[in-house]
């Protein structure tokens, strides 16, 4: 307790909860009867083998990969090759069903909208799953899986890989220590999307390509004619399939935000300030959104700000000169380390519009992208200011004097092995994973809060505790989502 200085002491109420009640996974241990021994290799099954999936199964390479499901052949066709012996299927429900005795765990990364479906489907099974973020497409598919994963018992982690970061709790602690005072505004953005958005018709239909199996692929949604316009990769746009650009980052940016500020679970407002070009079926091609969460414990009560489709940082702090960089370099704390052992983080495409086999492109409709400081957050404290990048990590005091003369408070938090890692060894037995879903589940919340946010003027005042938007019933109808007959979740 020495080791604390003063200042600790005035955040001392926020210490004592601020850590999941599982800890962050840094302790290996075999609490339970039955689990694997942490020398012996699980047994993984993917849903989802092309695309994103790819980094995630490397993720979990030393382990052992014994099935794959994915209605695209051609997407999945590398990883089928590269996994020759593994157990090959379309379905997701007939691999479970057929392969489920020789399976520990499942990693799940398709589009949002199948994601609780899928994710439900293994835990039913009694398996251990790693799910893509956002966790669902709706808040109420959120709070369904963080029940069942709580009553299966098993290990689960959300794939924000900043919460596994150093960055991200050396930014809780530079916080909670009375650093920067209380924070009372956080400024987030993002360049996404780098998808098409904004489209007010449905596009004409084509014809389904050979080894795809569109009913599959569209799982619980409304049945449609098929379109390259939707998928591979241009469905994040699409309300009934993506959650924009939230989906895609707002998970990775706000890692910082949530863990040090402890927003997940709090009742709030929320309203979309501004937005551009929103269509009937998709999200728009810009927008800002404004919460406000009030005090929460010794919190004080703050005003978070998320800008997509963004130049750059949204905000510069008042006294900073032009010729200062706000996100990462020189000395910045706690660095992004390997987000996927053996891949780079993203794949160097052609300019001009996304493709299918490369979707990360450097320009977007006259956008840089993928840019260091693409996407970040402005912590903005009643004593200075922090910073920190698209994982949450890069951590940096404002101004850069303030922060190269500035030595870090005592540890708080412990240490994560790396996001696979930690759940990994979750399912061997050790400790919950940093983001398994009792976290990642209120981090979810947040998230689609703001896509719901887009269909409606004005704000909407979110009771967490009875789940519902208090002054716009109307609005209550989109925190569960309608599931197609067959694929019911429940």
């Amino acid at each position: 307790m020495n080791k604390f200085s003063r200042r600790h002491f005035f955040y001392g109420a926020l210490l004592a909860g601020a850590v999941p009640s599982g800890g962050f996974g840094s302790t290996p241990s075999l609490k339970q009867l039955g689990f694997k021994s942490p020398n012996e290799k699980l047994n993984i099954a993917a849903i989802g083998a092309g695309g994103r999936a790819v980094f995630n199964i490397a993720g979990c390479a030393a382990e052992n990969m014994v099935a794959f499901a994915d209605p695209d052949d051609e997407r999945a066709a590398a990883t089928f090759q590269q996994y020759e012996k593994a157990a090959k299927h379309k379905d997701f429900r007939r691999m479970l069903d057929k392969e489920s005795g020789n399976i520990d765990a499942v990693i799940v990364t398709t589009p949002d909208h199948t994601h609780a479906v899928a994710v439900h489907a293994a835990i039913q099974h009694g398996k251990h799953v790693y799910c893509e973020k956002p966790l669902t497409h709706s808040i109420w598919e959120a709070r369904f899986l963080a029940d069942a994963a709580e009553k299966f018992k098993v290990a689960t982690q959300m794939g924000n890989q900043g919460y596994s970061f150093e960055g991200e709790r050396i930014a809780a602690e530079i916080i909670w220590s009375g650093e920067i005072g209380d924070v009372r505004e956080v400024h987030c953005w993002t360049d996404r999307p780098i998808w098409p958005q904004g489209m007010d018709k449905r596009p004409a239909e084509e014809k389904v390509p050979a080894g795809f199996d569109w009913d599959v692929w569209l799982g619980p949604a409304a049945m449609r004619p098929y379109s390259p316009a939707y998928c591979p990769f241009n469905w994040r746009g699409w309300f009934d399939f993506g959650s924009g650009a939230l989906g895609d980052i707002a998970c990775h940016v706000w890692g910082a935000v949530n863990m040090a500020l402890r927003l997940g679970g709090s009742s709030c407002s929320v309203e979309v300030v501004k937005q551009e070009n929103r269509g009937s079926y998709a999200f728009p091609k810009r927008s800002v959104t404004e919460f406000q969460f009030p005090a929460r414990g010794a919190l004080a009560p703050v005003k978070v700000f998320w800008s997509d489709a963004a130049d750059g940082p949204v905000y510069r702090p008042e006294g900073i000169p032009e010729s200062e960089p706000l996100i990462s370099g020189k000395g910045a704390f706690g660095g992004n380390g390997d987000l996927s052992p053996g891949l780079p983080m993203f794949i160097a495409p052609k300019n001009g519009a996304p493709r299918a086999a490369s979707p990360y492109a450097p320009t977007f409709e006259g956008r840089a992208i993928n840019t260091p400081t693409g996407s970040g957050a402005i912590f903005v404290g009643t004593k200075g200011y922090l910073t920190t990048d698209n994982y949450g990590a890069n951590v940096r005091l404002l101004p850069l004097a303030r922060h190269s003369e500035y030595k870090l408070p005592p540890q708080v938090l412990t240490r994560s092995p790396g996001h696979y890692a930690d759940w990994i060894r979750a399912c061997k037995g050790g400790d919950p994973a940093c983001s398994n879903f009792s976290v990642s589940a209120p981090l979810t919340e947040i998230v689609q809060l703001a896509a719901m946010a887009v269909h409606f003027e004005g704000k909407l005042e979110w009771d967490s505790q009875k789940m519902k938007i208090t002054n716009r019933p109307e609005a209550n109808a989109f925190l569960k989502p309608k599931f197609r007959k067959g694929w019911e979740l429940g």
